[in-house]
């Protein structure tokens, strides 16, 4: 089994989005780390999971919800391991963050 690797954007995403939770709720902090672990692993093991959305984003860039918080994967699963690029609430206006990309 291999793991997702987080791009520095995306590692800074997660001290972002765990501080903010924590600071309501530590165990929810907690369990977000938990489900980002799993999610890693999971599109470790199985890169093609996320579907591609060539609306918001040039493929190869592929996304995938974090189980049971509003949070959202975005990653490459164009190399070994897989990258993820951003972790990015679910609420965004993801076309608009990857016009430019």
């Amino acid at each position: 089994m291999s793991s997702a690797v987080f791009s520095p954007a995306a590692e800074r995403d997660v001290l972002e989005i765990v501080e903010w939770i924590s600071s309501d709720n530590p165990m929810a902090a907690r369990g977000f780390l938990f489900a980002l672990d799993t999610l890693a692993q999971t599109i470790g093991d199985h890169p093609e999971i996320g579907p591609e959305k060539p609306h918001i984003a040039t493929p190869p860039i592929r996304f995938l919800p974090v189980p049971r918080y509003p949070y959202i994967a975005v990653y490459t699963p164009d190399r070994k391991p897989p990258l993820i690029i951003r972790i990015l609430h679910g609420a965004r206006d993801l076309p608009e963050l990857f016009q430019d990309l």
